[in-house]
């Protein structure tokens, strides 16, 4: 399916889309092999259905299970541990402000 703002196509099956913008790309070591690429996430669609009740522009971790890749094997999510304390900073000190 299109994109809203880049030329890349998104996953309709895929619950979470983040679109994003090359700012940077820096080189890692003398090789010049590795790369880390610094993105701008411009826009972001998550599916209703993984969504926060009462908060629709934020993803609820009890409601979506991402499948993770960890030393090239496959894994899910398992149950919650305790609560973060990140939990508790209010989300308005997250704020990132524009270059």
């Amino acid at each position: 399916m299109p994109a809203d703002k880049v030329p890349a196509p998104r996953v309709a099956e895929c619950p979470v889309h983040l679109e994003a913008t090359v700012s940077a790309v820096h080189s890692l070591g003398a090789t010049q092999s590795i790369c880390i690429f610094h993105l701008d996430i411009i826009r972001v669609h998550l599916h209703p259905s993984i969504g926060m009740d009462g908060h629709p522009n934020r993803v609820d971790p009890d409601k979506w299970r991402p499948l993770l890749m960890s030393f090239q094997q496959l894994y899910g999510l398992g149950e919650r541990l305790e609560e973060s304390v990140l939990a508790q900073i209010p989300e308005h000190l997250y704020a990132v402000s524009k270059r």
